[in-house]
């Protein structure tokens, strides 16, 4: 039996899923950007940098909601079918 899902298909969460990689992404760079004085001895950033920095912690869990909402979507498709 063949799956019906294309492989092009956006699934439930996988906007999610996108959405926290990029804002991960974001506060990744900006983390870099704020430890970076640290190490060259120059003055440090304003403190809301370290604010910015933490869109990295919240980048992760925007992507597990995507990541645990497609596993949901999955359970109910297989209790669909085994119906």
């Amino acid at each position: 039996m063949r799956d019906k899902t294309q492989t092009n298909s956006n699934g439930p969460g996988d906007r999610l899923i996108r959405a926290g990689a990029v804002v991960f992404f974001i506060g990744a760079v900006a983390t870099m950007v704020t430890m970076a004085p640290l190490f060259f001895g120059a003055k440090p950033f304003p403190t809301y940098m370290f604010g910015l920095s933490m869109l990295m912690a919240i980048g992760f869990l925007v992507a597990a909601a995507g990541v645990l909402r497609s596993v949901a979507a999955g359970r109910r498709q297989a209790r669909g079918a085994a119906r």
